[in-house]
């Protein structure tokens, strides 16, 4: 059995496994990180964490779990040392075997869990205590502990890929938790360690994250603020209920004398005052989380793509659909009809230097033209006269892709879409040889009107025979905000053309009842 851990320098070589296996995948954890609040900054503040039990080791010092709690940093290293202090009051007596292992991974998930007032799975918690499980498991099974490590490495990253279902706010940035995937590159340090093994590269990302990851909302609190306080004063239940009125995540974790705070804050120097009057600062951290979140949602944009979009949009449901795919909204208003200077702020907040506009109105194209000119950025404009041809528009549009070949996609795509929608006349009128009294529904393709109507349904149904054409695979239908119920519409449409894929999306704009598409 190896003689894994065994004396100082043993202890040494597994903490330089684990903290090279979290260098090594850094980055990458700040990117993930979304919970709780998006600042980017678990994989480093979990390597800080590690790198402080790696220099009290390096230097002799006997007191690890002190020199793990001092050195802590975010949410992220708080927690990891009380696993460090789990683990190693846990630790039995002579080489570490199967059951020592089980018994240190239990009582670092306890230490974990007591260090917390909230625990919140679907977290670095969460993993934890799945690693004890399975390490009790496999206990009885006389496994030799490398060949245990692997197995419980595979166990662990099955863990990782469930956080995204057991936490909320992972399942709508489409992430794992940062936080169990900084334990993931721990475990997976050690036991390359054990083996003999080189460090392996951690499993290849598929890909950009998702934006998903990249829009969401800041914490309330501006501040997150650390320290280490020590004193004959300091009691940790009393500092937690005054700590718990200045902001939220907070945790106190240590004993009677001395303690480590991690609180969110908008008023960082008040609690160093508190703190100040029961005993002495150590370790003082704070970090405008805010900015954090500015600098990880940039980089994450810039990652995602070469080439971003500003679209204009009429309707909370197009919106959606627009942002959906990608792109940027500049509201148009009842009248669809932005400023320069809005188009030009939407060019400007878009982190790429490539950006491509979609007016969506004719009436826009010449703003979209003049807010390209108006920014220091390269931007093309793509003019879509219709929220119908911008979709189709956007549906070919890979942020992977240069603007250029963008540009080319996209006003292929825009050109094979035909629109047609549906109003309702405000007042009588003659329109070319068509006469349309007010209130009456106003048939139109590519703006044009071409029918008109007491009724809804029978114009749109005229409205979308003449779209159609013998190649028409695809009928998209936007709801206007105040379409009647079109289901009699569609199951028609669906009945005189089977062979026709129809979507339907509350498109919510004004003005238009019904908007159709046919590609």
């Amino acid at each position: 059995m190896p003689q894994v851990g065994q004396g100082p320098e043993g202890a040494l070589a597994l903490a330089r496994a684990a903290l090279a296996a979290l260098e090594a995948s850094r980055e990458r954890i700040d990117d993930l990180n979304v919970y709780p609040v998006p600042d980017g900054d678990t994989g480093t503040n979990m390597a800080q964490t590690a790198r402080a039990v790696v220099s009290a080791l390096e230097r002799g010092d006997p007191d690890i779990v002190r020199a793990a709690l001092m050195g802590a940093r975010g949410n992220s290293g708080v927690i990891l040392s009380q696993i460090v202090r789990g683990a190693i009051e846990s630790r039995p007596e002579g080489e570490i075997d199967a059951k020592a292992l089980a018994a240190v991974l239990r009582g670092a998930s306890d230490a974990a869990y007591a260090g917390l007032r909230n625990p919140q799975e679907g977290t670095m918690l969460t993993l934890t205590r799945a690693l004890a499980e399975q390490a009790e498991e496999f206990a009885g099974r006389g496994m030799e502990l490398p060949e245990e490590l692997t197995e419980l490495l595979a166990h662990a990253e099955q863990a990782l890929a469930r956080t995204q279902e057991q936490l909320d706010v992972l399942k709508r940035a489409g992430v794992v938790d940062a936080g169990a995937a900084g334990l993931v590159e721990i475990l997976r340090g050690i036991a390359a360690h054990v083996r003999g093994d080189p460090l392996r590269e951690a499993p290849p990302a598929t890909g950009p994250l998702p934006l998903d990851a990249v829009h969401l909302e800041l914490s309330r609190f501006r501040y997150c603020t650390s320290f280490f306080v020590e004193g004959d004063a300091v009691d940790p239940d009393d500092l937690e209920a005054r700590f718990s009125e200045l902001g939220d995540s907070l945790l106190v974790v240590g004993a009677f004398g001395a303690v480590k705070i991690h609180l969110h804050t908008d008023e960082p120097g008040r609690a160093l005052a508190l703190a100040t009057a029961v005993g002495d600062l150590e370790e003082i951290d704070i970090k405008n989380m805010h900015v954090q979140t500015a600098e990880r949602t940039e980089r994450l944009a810039r990652e995602a793509g070469t080439t971003g979009v500003v679209a204009v949009c009429l309707g909370a449901g197009n919106r959606r659909l627009f942002e959906s795919l990608g792109a940027v909204c500049v509201e148009g208003g009842d009248t669809m009809n932005p400023s320069t200077a809005e188009i030009a702020g939407a060019i400007e907040s878009v982190p790429e230097q490539q950006v491509i506009v979609l007016p969506n109105s004719k009436n826009v194209v010449m703003a979209a033209q003049h807010a390209a000119q108006a920014v220091g950025k390269e931007v093309h404009v793509v003019p879509t006269h219709t929220l119908q041809a911008g979709l189709g528009a956007l549906v070919a549009y890979d942020a992977q892709h240069t603007a250029e070949e963008n540009v080319a996609e996209m006003q292929t795509a825009a050109a094979a879409v035909r629109s047609g929608g549906v109003a309702q006349a405000s007042r009588s009128a003659t329109i070319g040889s068509l006469e349309v009294e007010e209130g009456q529904f106003l048939g139109l393709i590519e703006g044009e009107p071409v029918t008109a109507g007491p009724a809804l349904e029978p114009v749109a149904r005229q409205v979308v025979e003449r779209l159609l054409g013998e190649a028409s695979d695809v009928l998209t239908i936007l709801l206007g905000a105040d379409a009647e119920d079109v289901d009699g519409l569609v199951e028609g449409i669906r009945t005189a053309h089977p062979e026709l894929e129809v979507e339907v999306h509350e498109g919510r704009q004004p003005h238009y009842p019904l908007l159709f598409a046919v590609e």
